[in-house]
């Protein structure tokens, strides 16, 4: 038993130290003024290898006043440096309220990145459309 769990710890403890982390928003322009309007967004990701990053990242507040988490997945094209396709889904009704899109990653100053991307819903909203909407991101690597 006590190697199973030294085992254990030291997979653990190398896949952490060996790990690169994403702290990531959106600016989110229907925000009133103040720091709601970067933090409305914040995330965190795991960057599992050099091309796809998974993470969670809060989302809007649903109709009880709750605050909802999304799922989102990222892969790093190898075409064009920075370039990613991204996948977001909220934990509640995800299926239904996917949005996929294409971003760019512009490193500004050491690990700090700005992102500017687009996104749309993969399905269409009661009218039949599905608008998308063009985004400015933040992240830091570490």
């Amino acid at each position: 038993m006590k190697k199973l769990l030294l085992t254990t710890v030291v997979a653990l403890s190398t896949l952490i130290a060996s790990a690169q982390f994403m702290l990531v928003t959106t600016y989110d322009g229907d925000q009133e003024e103040s720091m709601d309007k970067i933090t409305a967004n914040l995330g965190v990701g795991f960057m599992v290898n050099d091309a796809f990053t998974v993470g969670l990242a809060k989302g809007d507040v649903n109709a009880e006043g709750d605050d909802t988490y999304d799922l989102w997945a990222r892969y790093n094209l190898s075409m064009m440096e920075g370039a990613y396709v991204a996948l977001q889904m909220p934990t509640e009704d995800g299926s239904d309220n996917m949005r996929i899109g294409l971003g760019v990653a512009v490193n500004v100053w050491n690990d700090l990145y700005v992102e500017p991307n687009y996104t749309m819903p993969t399905s269409e909203d009661e009218n039949g459309d599905r608008e998308g909407s063009f985004n400015f991101g933040l992240s830091y690597r570490f």
